[in-house]
C-alpha cells in the first residue's frame, strides 16, 4: 500500500489525487489536505464568480473525492496543525498543491496607502475568501486604476462595471454585490506597459468586455502597430488583438456611464493622496529593439480612490523548504523538491498555465512517485495523521461534511444564484449541523 498526502485541494490536488487512482489502482491511499473546511481552492475563489462554466470541473472533482481511496481532510493548517516533517514521517510520498495565493508586491512608493489592493486579495473579496470577506475595497470613486494586462486584470475591470442585473446566475457574494450596486466609480483604467500586441488577455474573456450593459472598452487606435504585423502573432493572440481593433474603432457611446480605458505603454511610478490613494502617476513608456518597455520621462496623473495591482501570484514558501525567490515558488527539479517530497501545479512551476495544464501536470508527478516510493515503504499513513490531529484538539472536515455546508450555501442562495458562500471559517463549521 502507498500513502501518499497531498497538500492543497484546488486543481493541481484533485487531478494528482485522480492521477494518483490510475496509477496504482486500489493500491494507494490519498489525503488532501487543506487549511479551509472547504474544496477546490481556485475554483471557488479564484474563478471569476461571472464565469460559472469554468466551475462545473468541481464536479470532476467531486468524484474523484467519493471514492475510497481518496479523503478530503479540511479545516487542517500545515505548520500549525501538523509539520511537513511530520506528513513525511507518515506518508511515502508528500505533494505541495498549494498554488500560489499571494500577490506579487507592487514595488513602487505609495503601494501601502489604503486603497491599493492585491488582486488576490480583491477577487478573494468578492469571492468569498475567509481571509478577505472584511476588505471593503474603495468604491466612492470616481476613479480605479488596475495595474496588469492579463485576464486577472479584466476579471477585475469586468467586475467593477457590471450592473447588479448582469450578476444574474452568478454566485458573487452579498457583502460584495452590496458594496458594488453603491460603487460611484465610473472610470476604470487598465495600464500596461507594453502594447496591444504585448497583452496576456484571451479572447473569450477580452471580447466580454463589448457586450457589458452600461459599461465600454476604449482604447486608442494610435496604440496599435500596422495590421499587417497581427498576423505575426499566434492565433488567439491575434483575435485579442482584434478585439481591440474593435473596441478601437467604435464611437464612445454617451449612453453608456462607465468607461474602461486601456491604457498601453504605461508604467505607474508612484500612488499619491492624503492618507489614501487619491491618484497614480504614470510615466509613458515605449518598446526598446529586445521588445522591453523603458520609460520616456513623460508623465502624467490618473485619478484613483481604488487601485487593484494584478501583476502576478506567489507561492508563499514553507521553512525548511527549498524556495526560489526569483520565480516565487518551491525549488524543484521536474516537481521533485526532497526525497518524498514533490510539487505540483503553481507550486511547482510558477502562476502559468490554466485549470486544465494540472491535469498532465499531475500525472507527470504520479509517474514520479511510482518510480520512487516502488511498492511503498511500510508508513502509517491515514490512520496516523487521524491519531496525531485528534490529538491535537483539531476539527477535521471530511467531504461529507463539505457536502452539508455546500447544501447550506445551495439553499440560501438568493433569486437566480447558484449559492451564497459562507465568508467565515466559524460560519462553515456552523453548516456541518444543518
Amino acid at each position: 500500500m502507498r500513502h501518499i498526502a497531498v497538500i492543497g485541494s484546488g486543481p493541481a490536488g484533485y487531478y494528482t489525487a485522480e492521477a494518483c487512482q490510475k496509477t496504482f489502482g486500489d493500491a494507494v491511499r490519498v489525503d488532501i489536505v487543506d487549511r479551509l473546511p472547504v474544496p477546490y481552492g481556485l475554483i471557488r475563489t479564484g474563478v471569476a464568480p461571472d464565469h460559472q462554466s469554468i466551475k462545473g470541473v468541481s464536479r470532476r472533482y467531486e468524484a474523484v473525492a467519493l471514492t475510497e481511496n481518496v479523503r478530503f481532510v479540511g479545516n487542517v493548517s500545515v505548520g500549525k496543525d501538523v509539520s511537513i516533517e511530520e506528513l513525511r514521517e507518515l506518508y511515502d510520498a508528500v505533494v505541495l498543491a498549494t498554488g500560489a495565493p499571494l500577490d506579487r508586491p507592487l514595488e513602487i512608493p505609495g503601494a501601502d496607502l489604503p486603497g491599493v489592493v492585491g488582486s488576490a486579495a480583491f477577487v478573494g473579496w468578492y469571492n468569498g475568501h475567509p481571509d478577505f470577506a472584511g476588505l471593503g475595497p474603495a468604491l466612492h470613486g470616481p476613479g480605479a486604476v488596475v495595474i496588469g494586462n492579463g485576464n486577472v486584470a479584466l476579471d477585475v475591470a469586468r467586475i467593477l462595471s457590471k450592473t447588479e442585473a448582469e450578476f444574474d446566475g452568478s454566485d458573487i457574494v452579498a457583502h460584495a454585490l452590496t458594496l458594488l450596486r453603491a460603487s460611484k466609480i465610473d472610470t476604470v483604467t487598465l495600464l500596461g506597459r507594453r502594447g496591444p500586441h504585448q497583452i496576456a488577455m484571451t479572447p473569450k474573456e477580452l471580447g466580454e468586455l463589448g457586450h457589458l450593459t452600461r459599461a465600454q472598452p476604449l482604447v486608442d487606435a494610435s496604440d496599435f502597430p500596422p495590421p499587417e504585423d497581427d498576423g505575426l502573432l499566434e492565433p488567439g493572440q491575434r483575435k485579442s488583438v482584434t478585439h481591440l481593433r474593435d473596441f478601437a474603432g467604435r464611437e464612445e457611446d454617451p449612453a453608456k456611464s462607465v468607461r474602461i480605458i486601456f491604457d498601453f505603454f504605461a508604467m505607474p511610478v508612484r500612488i499619491e493622496g492624503s492618507g489614501r490613494a487619491e491618484r497614480v502617476i504614470v510615466e509613458r513608456t515605449a518598446l526598446d529593439a529586445a521588445g522591453n518597455a523603458t520609460g520616456t520621462g513623460e508623465t502624467y496623473a490618473i485619478p484613483a480612490s481604488l487601485v487593484v495591482s494584478c501583476i502576478g501570484y506567489r507561492t508563499p514558501p514553507i521553512e525548511g523548504i527549498p524556495y526560489d525567490d526569483r520565480a516565487g515558488r518551491f525549488a524543484n527539479d521536474e516537481g521533485r523538491v526532497l526525497p518524498g517530497l514533490y510539487a505540483v501545479g503553481w507550486a511547482r512551476r510558477g502562476p502559468t498555465g490554466t485549470i486544465g495544464t494540472n491535469r498532465p501536470d499531475g500525472f507527470a508527478i504520479a509517474e514520479k512517485i511510482a518510480a520512487d516510493i516502488g511498492e511503498g515503504s511500510g508508513k502509517a499513513g491515514r490512520p496516523a495523521l487521524d491519531s496525531l490531529l485528534e490529538s491535537r484538539g483539531v476539527d477535521v472536515v471530511t467531504f461529507r461534511d463539505w457536502q452539508k455546508i455546500e447544501a447550506a450555501e445551495t439553499a440560501a442562495a438568493r433569486e437566480g444564484a447558484p449559492r451564497e458562500k459562507f465568508t467565515s471559517i466559524e460560519e462553515m463549521l456552523g453548516a456541518r449541523g444543518t
